[in-house]
């Protein structure tokens, strides 16, 4: 039975690579200098080497694996203010004043999609799609209604809310309670994004190689000596920009960002009138879970892309298929027949204080720790960093001031991941 879940073309990459356009990369040798090397080719390193480019610095991004091989063709491609405390949450650790700077970056992210969109001109398929937020126990939809009532002290969200009883107008499930709608929460199509960007960082005139691990950095006098796969090379600055897939080429952001597995699946296409009937919009979708599900369809509505982490440890995303399938069907018993064409996991570079992060050190930039929320932020952040290291901006982030916490014995593998996972279901099961 569990066999017949697969499809016979079933593939163990993201349905978004079959999709996307290839980029060929120009077969350039490795520069002895450079004035910006980014350490990184996703939406971080990519929206940095856009800025620095096109400041006239010669910029060189590299990259382990192809460029966008990790979570920025791995992703769900949905789109929101980025931030995962609640505003008091964020007022009680940092003051009213630098919580209302966090959030008004956060809509900034939001906003900089849009720009990339409409004013570059990047293909990414953006649309204000809104979001449907599920209640999974009756009461967090009482608890969402009252924070609706009460709206946001930064935010002009204009959300609202979905009772049970008009549930057939968001979502054809009996699974929830109601829920809440963000119409300002956007989708992006993964396919287009990534190679759109790529290409605008190639048209001016950044150096883009994939194939190519950075293994050591070491500070000279002025700027800093760079060991890779492929040889040596001098950078004036460094952006490192790889998120989830931090290794110990620098020890100390290993120790502050935690990388964990988040699996998603693909079913084959689905008829429309099916379609129609259980989502009859093309909003993102998520719920109140802390093992949280986030799901969509695909930007031509034939399919469900549904993710989520659903194992206590990092394991083959065919295992992991067939309990994001038992769940999707838990909350749309229709889909039980429906075969899974694709199956991935990607790395999310969480923090332990569930924020994303970026800062300096004489020439060293970062950005990361994105907590799953990372298409809008890391391309924000990533822009604030690039141009930074252009010297165009000399304000700091608000993501800059706060403090980037570790915690005594973590080294960069998360050995209580397991015990955390356990916690965060009996926690669900009670709608805790």
């Amino acid at each position: 039975m569990t066999q017949a879940l697969f499809a016979d073309t079933y593939k163990t990459t993201p349905y978004w690579q079959d999709i996307a356009p290839k980029i060929a990369l120009p077969d350039t040798g490795l520069p002895a200098e450079v004035d910006v090397l980014v350490v990184g080719g996703g939406y971080t390193g990519l929206n940095a080497a856009l800025q620095t480019a096109r400041e006239g610095l010669g910029t060189l991004v590299l990259d382990a694996e192809d460029p966008g091989w990790g979570c920025s063709m791995r992703n769900g491609g949905q789109l929101s203010t980025s931030l995962k405390p609640s505003f008091s949450n964020l007022a009680g650790r940092y003051g009213r004043e630098l919580a209302t700077q966090l959030c008004l970056e956060g809509q900034a992210s939001l906003e900089y999609m849009h720009a990339l969109s409409r004013e570059d001109g990047l293909e990414m398929g953006l649309r204000e799609t809104g979001r449907f937020h599920g209640a999974h126990k009756p009461h967090l939809y009482e608890s969402l209604a009252r924070d609706c009532a009460a709206g946001h002290p930064v935010w002009k969200t204009d959300a609202f809310m979905v009772p049970k009883s008009d549930m057939a107008r968001e979502l054809g499930t009996d699974a929830y309670h109601g829920g809440i709608v963000n119409p300002h929460h956007c989708s992006i199509d993964v396919s287009k994004y990534h190679p759109s960007l790529l290409n605008k960082v190639l048209a001016e005139g950044a150096m883009v190689r994939g194939k190519c691990r950075v293994v050591s950095l070491e500070r000279e006098t002025s700027g800093f000596k760079v060991l890779t796969s492929d040889g040596s090379l001098k950078a004036g600055k460094v952006i490192l920009a790889t998120n989830g897939y931090s290794g110990p080429l620098s020890p100390w952001l290993q120790r502050r960002l935690i990388p964990i597995g988040s699996y998603v699946i693909a079913t084959e296409e689905i008829p429309s009138e099916t379609i129609d009937r259980l989502f009859p919009t093309d909003r993102v979708l998520s719920d109140t879970r802390k093992l949280v599900y986030y799901y969509r369809l695909s930007p031509d509505r034939k399919r469900v892309l549904f993710g989520g982490r659903v194992s206590l440890s990092e394991t083959d995303p065919r295992n992991s298929a067939l309990k994001l399938h038992r769940d999707m069907t838990a909350l749309f018993p229709e889909l039980g027949s429906v075969r899974i064409s694709h199956a991935w996991m990607g790395f999310v570079g969480y923090t332990f204080d569930t924020l994303a992060h970026a800062g300096e050190d004489n020439g060293l930039f970062h950005a990361g720790g994105y907590c799953g929320s990372g298409v809008g932020m890391a391309s924000y952040l990533g822009m604030r960093m690039g141009q930074k290291a252009a010297g165009r901006e000399k304000s700091l982030s608000a993501f800059e001031k706060i403090p980037f916490p570790t915690r005594p014995l973590y080294q960069g593998n998360p050995w209580f991941l397991a015990p955390s996972v356990l916690v965060y279901r009996l926690r669900d099961r009670f709608g805790i």
